[in-house]
């Protein structure tokens, strides 16, 4: 019997990079978006590319029932639910003062409490059979925000105090339920382009970019290996780590560089579509405008996949410095 993974976000990006890569291993899929006619396309692709099942399951996953009522479709079409990705976000490109509260909520109502509803919806069935794993999906953002991005960055560290305490009370009840974090680093989706923009220039990921394979990658390897969490990108590892040493000077460095990082010098259209209150139309993929800038490998997805041999072959290699310099003449 095929194993069973439910994705949200699933009609474009990073969740629609997911999709493939879990077909692509055997897995039978739920798809779960907002825009009926781009998911039921990626179904029936992923039916004829890969030969699993395919279910696409329309859902605002700011909408808690429709997130249960969702995972009992798909266990009632494909059976248990062994994996649950959540991947669903919506943003807006604005500082603070530019914001309406409307939008606050929105956003973090997709980004946050998405994610919030997919875990409790997995969760309850998982609990039952006592195995499944749940992947979410955080942010480099998550431990470091930047300007513009206020409504996506609270919502990433409101993702990760909810993970932490979830996993706590998992181990307390000795459940066999596996969850992981998955940091992700600036990623070449449609976000740049159909996320409600209050800038007078286009969006744009802060460098280095990679592609929505490297993501959905991680997704897996997080979903089918017993990682606490995982960081994407030696640029995630940076920001993390940086912001615990200096975040006052990366405060200061931000103020400085963070908006000009994040826009292009293109002129944001007079009727640019927002997908914030209603999902944009039209045939989106995983990928963006960006995949001329973009990498198709992470240095530090590798060393995660093979930490021990990476850390044996560290002190090896340091075991020869110090026989090296204890050799020399003194």
């Amino acid at each position: 019997m095929k194993k069973v993974v439910v994705v949200t976000g699933a009609g474009a990006g990073v969740g629609r990079a997911c999709v493939e890569e879990f077909a692509r291993h055997g897995y039978d899929v739920a798809l779960l978006s907002r825009d009926p006619e781009r998911l039921e396309r990626s179904a029936r692709g992923i039916e004829a590319n890969y030969g699993v099942r395919a279910l696409a399951i329309p859902t605002d996953v700011a909408d808690a029932a429709a997130v249960d009522q969702a995972a009992a479709r798909a266990e009632q079409v494909l059976g248990p639910i062994d994996v649950w990705v959540n991947v669903a976000m919506a943003t807006v490109f604005a500082p603070v003062s530019e914001l309406a509260p409307e939008e606050v909520e929105r956003g973090t109502k997709v980004t946050y409490l998405g994610q919030v509803h997919g875990m409790m919806a997995a969760l309850s069935r998982m609990r039952v059979r006592n195995r499944g794993t749940i992947v979410n999906v955080g942010s480099a953002l998550g431990y470091r925000s930047v300007p513009l991005q206020s409504v996506y960055c609270g919502a990433k560290f409101a993702i990760r105090g909810f993970t932490d305490s979830l996993r706590s009370e998992m181990q307390h009840d000795r459940l066999n339920v596996h969850l992981t974090l998955v940091d992700l680093p600036a990623i070449n989706t449609p976000q740049f382009d159909w996320a409600l923009n209050k800038m007078a220039h286009r969006a744009r990921p802060v460098a280095p970019i990679y592609q929505p394979e490297v993501a959905a990658r991680a997704i897996y390897f997080a979903a089918t290996h017993r990682r606490r969490e995982i960081w994407v990108g030696f640029s995630t590892v940076k920001a993390i780590l940086a912001n615990r040493i200096a975040p006052a000077l990366i405060d200061r460095y931000l103020a400085r560089s963070g908006y000009r990082g994040q826009l292009t010098e293109e002129p944001v259209a007079t009727a640019a579509p927002s997908n914030l209150f209603e999902p944009v139309p039209g045939d989106f993929t995983a990928h963006g405008r960006f995949d001329g800038q973009a990498r198709s490998r992470s240095w530090e997805m590798f060393t995660n996949r093979h930490r021990t041999a990476f850390w044996a072959l560290a002190a090896i290699g340091l075991a020869g410095m110090v026989k090296i310099l204890s050799s020399r003449p003194r």
